[in-house]
C-alpha cells in the first residue's frame, strides 16, 4: 500500500487537474505497486477535500458494469465514484465542453432511493424495495488522469471518471416496468451512434446497485435514502465535441438531451 504522503500528493494532483483541465500522467505508470485499495483511498480523500470546499454528496455512480463498457476500456471489474450536487443537470442543459477533459457520453438508468441499502448481503429485492423511482439519465465522463493505458486503479482514483449527469424523461416505479428490457437509442447531431438494453448491466440494472452496497459495507458505509445511484452504462462511451447535441430516446421512459457549447 502507498504511504499517506503519497496518497495525499496524488489527491492534490487530481484536484489541480480538475481545475486546470490538464490530466495528470497515468498513476499506475508512476506507482506500479498501487492497489485498488490505494485508489479508493485517493478517491475518499478527494471526496473529503470536495466536501470541505462546500460540495454536497447526492449520490454514487457505478461504472464498468456492462460488457460494452468493459470491452471499450479493457477493464473487467466494476468500480464506483461520488456524485456531488453540482454534477447533476436537468434534460435540455447547455454544458460548456471546455469544462470537461475528453468528454464522452453514456446511456444509463438512475435509481432514486427512499430507503437505505446496507450490505454486505444486500440483494436485488433490497434494491427494488428501497427504490422510489427509476429515471433515464446520461453520464458525461471526464478524465483527470491520462487515458492511454489506464487500469481500474487509475479510473477509481479519478472518481470513476465521473464528470456530470443529465436526468430527464419519465420517472417510473421499479415494479411498473421490466427494467431489464428498458432500451435506448443514443443520437449525436441527429445521427444514431449507439443502442442498448439495460440488461447489459450485469443482467439487471439493479444488480449494480446492490453490488455497490455490498462493496462499501466493509468501510462502514451504506447507500442512503434520498441518494441517486447511477447504475452503469449499457452503451459504449460516445465522444462529443463543442457544438454537439446529444439526444437519448428511452422509448416509454421518454428522452434526455443536452448540448455542448
Amino acid at each position: 500500500m502507498l504511504s499517506e504522503e503519497t496518497i495525499t500528493a496524488i489527491a492534490d494532483e487530481l484536484v489541480q487537474a480538475g481545475e486546470t483541465r490538464t490530466p495528470v500522467p497515468r498513476l499506475t505508470a508512476r506507482y506500479p505497486e498501487m492497489t485498488v485499495e490505494d485508489s479508493y483511498r485517493v478517491q475518499n480523500l478527494w471526496r473529503q477535500r470536495s466536501e470541505a470546499a462546500g460540495r454536497v454528496l447526492v449520490g454514487r455512480k457505478i461504472g464498468l458494469t456492462s460488457r460494452a463498457m468493459q470491452m471499450a476500456t479493457g477493464i473487467t471489474e466494476p468500480d464506483y465514484g461520488i456524485i456531488f450536487d453540482d454534477m447533476v443537470y436537468d434534460s435540455g442543459a447547455k454544458l460548456k465542453w471546455e469544462d470537461f477533459t475528453g468528454a464522452r457520453v453514456e446511456m444509463e438508468l438512475a435509481f432514486k432511493l427512499k430507503k437505505d441499502i446496507e450490505g454486505p448481503r444486500a440483494n436485488i429485492f433490497d434494491v427494488l424495495d428501497a427504490t422510489e423511482y427509476v429515471i433515464p439519465a446520461l453520464e458525461i465522463l471526464d478524465a483527470r488522469v491520462e487515458m492511454e493505458g489506464r487500469t481500474i486503479v487509475d479510473t477509481i482514483s479519478d472518481n470513476a471518471a465521473m464528470g456530470a449527469m443529465v436526468i430527464g424523461g419519465n420517472p417510473v416505479k421499479p415494479e411498473s416496468i421490466d427494467l431489464r428490457w428498458v432500451s435506448g437509442i443514443l443520437f449525436k447531431n441527429q445521427t444514431v451512434e449507439e443502442t442498448g438494453v439495460a440488461a447489459g448491466v450485469l443482467n439487471h440494472p439493479a444488480a449494480g446497485v446492490y453490488w455497490l452496497a455490498n462493496k462499501i459495507a466493509p468501510h462502514g458505509d451504506k447507500l442512503k435514502a434520498g441518494e441517486i445511484i447511477l447504475a452503469g452504462s449499457f452503451t459504449r462511451p460516445m465522444w462529443v465535441n463543442a457544438g454537439d447535441t446529444v439526444f437519448a430516446d428511452y422509448g416509454p421512459l421518454g428522452t434526455v438531451t443536452c448540448h455542448f457549447e
